[in-house]
């Protein structure tokens, strides 16, 4: 019998649907932050395989996902906000790349076992309420010998190291107020390093590995060779 989990209590804040979506879209759509996500998406992916499959969870505006697709990758996208998959696509097209935006629950995915090399998770595993179950559909849908990536914020960050990362976002003067007031607030149901380990501990990955630096934690769990 499966156990239930608990879902993680967190603030409830605007859902990422209609007018919030948009303007998070636009925030996040400086030259600068552009740029920033080419050169991530040539990091995440180095060493991967020509044509190999990548499942970017809670991609957002789309910016990564379409990225790593201009790199030659066979993209999907999984978001639960359907706001998301419009401007996503609607994105992609502009860029003249083809990445599978769908609308759906990073806890119950619906992907077969076995289906992605790589898995993407930017920005977006602090407001999961069923950590554990994201953890464990993460396991189950990549192939052995598959990474999957979490990127998001420390909630060791400091102050400074919030308003170095947002002066650096180029953005204007409402949206860099705006924006440091809400990192601010999601600080606070962010993970530490240790509490990060403790999760993998208790998933079917048992490990990780763990990186810091500015606001930032990069986990990284690898799904054992069978």
């Amino acid at each position: 019998m499966q156990k239930t989990e608990t879902r993680r209590w967190r603030f409830k804040g605007p859902e990422m649907e209609g007018p919030i979506a948009r303007w998070y879209a636009r925030v996040r759509g400086s030259k600068s932050q552009l740029d920033a996500y080419g050169e991530q998406a040539s990091q995440i992916t180095a060493g991967l395989q020509a044509g190999a499959r990548v499942l970017e969870v809670a991609f957002g505006p789309g910016y990564l996902a379409i990225e790593m697709a201009r790199l030659g990758f066979q993209v999907t996208g999984l978001d639960i906000s359907r706001t998301f998959v419009e401007i996503a696509t609607g994105n992609a097209r502009q860029a003249g790349v083809t990445v599978d935006f769908r609308q759906g629950d990073v806890a119950q995915m619906p992907f077969e076992s076995s289906s992605f090399d790589l898995i993407v998770c930017q920005a977006a595993f602090k407001n999961f309420t069923r950590p554990s179950s994201a953890l464990t559909e993460m396991h189950r849908v990549l192939r052995a010998g598959g990474t999957a990536v979490i990127q998001d914020m420390s909630s060791n960050a400091t102050h400074a190291d919030i308003e170095h990362e947002v002066d650096g976002m180029d953005l204007g003067r409402l949206s860099t107020f705006t924006t440091k007031a809400t990192l601010e607030m999601l600080k606070r149901r962010a993970y530490a390093p240790t509490q990060f380990e403790h999760l993998a501990a208790n998933s079917p990955f048992l490990t990780c590995e763990i990186t810091t630096g500015g606001i930032g934690l990069e986990v990284r769990l690898t799904k054992e060779l069978e």
